[in-house]
C-alpha cells in the first residue's frame, strides 16, 4: 500500500484539490486506473474499485444528460462504492452532486487541464514507481561502460575507494553506503541514493567528499538499471576462485536474478581495471559471445594443457 499523501499526490501530479477527505492519506494499492463509465451506467459487477477513478469527457457528458435527480442518483451509487480518490481531466466542470456525495462518503476529488489519456499515462507511470518492492542495500553502485554494478562487500574492504577510482576514470557514481532497489516491470532492478546521501561518498581517512562539486555533473547519476553484483570479498589463500567463468553465479535482489562475480581483494590487484572489464565482459556475453567457452572449445584441440585449467 502507498503511503502517499493528498498533497503529495496532488503536488507530484500538478492535481487541483477540489475536496480533500478527513484522511490525509492515500490508500491506494493498485497503479490502474478506472474510467467507471458502465459504472455511472450501473453496472458493477466488475468494478475495479481498489484504483483511482477518472471522469473524462465521455462519463461528464454522459452525467450532463441526465435530470438532475437522475444524476443525483447515479453520483450516489457511485460514491457508495469504496475508491481511494476521483479525478477530473480537462479542467471539467465539478457537479454539485459529486460535492455532495464526496463529502458524504469523505472521498478526496481532484481536478486536472490534461487531457484523460495524458493524466492517466502519468499516474500509471507515477504509482509504478511509488508501489514497487523496495530495499536498501549496504554497497556502492556505478555505472560503467553503461551498465549499472552493484558492488558489494564487509565494511572497510575498499568499496567507496573504488568506486572514486572509476569515477576518475571517466565513469559514474549513483550511490555510496547504501544502496535504495526498486522493482519495477517483472525484473527491472533500479537502483539510486537516498536523498540524503545523493552524490556524497566516504572515503577513510577524508571523509565525507561531494562527487558532483568534486568532479562536475557528468561524474553522477541519480539512477540507474543494476545489471550485475561484484562481490569483493578478502584473499583466502587456500580457497578457490573461477579461473575459466564457465559458470554464472547469481544472487537474488527482490524476487530477480542477477549475475554474481565474486572477486578476491589483495595488495596490488588494480580492482577498477578489473571491474571495468567484468562489464565488458558482461556485454559481449549479453551479445552473445562467452569467451570462456571460446577457450574451453580449443583447449578441446590441445587436451595437454587441460590439466593445466
Amino acid at each position: 500500500m502507498s503511503d502517499l499523501t493528498i498533497e503529495e499526490f496532488s503536488s507530484d501530479l500538478g492535481l487541483e484539490i477540489i475536496y480533500e477527505g478527513n484522511n490525509s492519506s492515500l490508500d491506494i494499492t493498485n497503479s490502474d486506473i478506472n474510467r467507471p463509465g458502465l459504472q455511472l451506467y450501473g453496472f458493477y459487477e466488475y468494478f475495479d474499485q481498489d484504483r483511482v477513478q477518472i471522469i473524462g469527457k465521455a462519463e461528464w457528458s454522459y452525467l450532463t444528460s441526465l435530470s438532475k435527480e437522475k444524476r443525483e442518483e447515479k453520483i450516489e451509487t457511485f460514491f457508495s462504492y469504496y475508491f481511494p480518490c476521483l479525478i477530473i481531466a480537462w479542467n471539467l466542470e465539478v457537479f454539485d452532486e459529486l460535492l455532495e456525495s464526496a463529502k458524504k462518503h469523505d472521498r478526496t476529488i481532484f481536478r486536472t487541464s490534461l487531457h484523460t489519456t495524458t493524466i492517466m499515462n502519468r499516474i500509471i507511470g507515477y504509482l509504478d514507481n511509488k508501489l514497487a518492492p523496495t530495499i536498501r542495500i549496504h554497497g556502492t553502485l556505478v555505472e560503467v561502460y553503461g551498465i549499472g554494478i552493484f558492488i558489494s562487500g564487509t565494511s572497510g574492504v575498499g568499496k567507496s575507494e573504488i568506486a572514486l577510482e572509476l569515477v576518475n576514470r571517466g565513469h559514474r557514481l549513483i550511490a555510496d553506503d547504501l544502496v535504495e532497489i526498486k522493482q519495477l516491470e517483472g525484473e527491472n532492478l533500479i537502483g539510486s541514493a537516498p536523498e540524503i546521501l545523493r552524490h556524497f561518498i566516504e572515503i577513510r581517512g577524508i571523509g565525507i567528499l561531494d562527487v558532483k562539486s568534486l568532479y562536475g555533473v557528468g561524474a553522477v547519476k541519480n539512477n540507474v538499471a543494476i545489471s550485475m553484483v561484484i562481490e569483493l570479498e578478502r584473499w583466502e589463500e587456500n580457497k578457490y576462485y573461477e579461473r575459466l567463468g564457465i559458470d554464472t553465479q547469481y544472487t537474488k535482489i527482490i524476487d530477480v536474478s542477477i549475475p554474481k562475480v565474486i572477486i578476491p581483494v589483495r595488495p596490488g590487484r588494480n580492482l577498477s581495471i578489473i571491474i571495468e572489464t567484468a562489464a565488458r565482459n558482461y556485454r559481449e556475453k549479453v551479445m552473445g559471445y562467452n569467451p570462456a567457452v571460446e577457450f574451453v572449445e580449443r583447449l578441446k584441440d590441445n587436451p595437454l594443457l587441460e590439466e593445466d585449467f
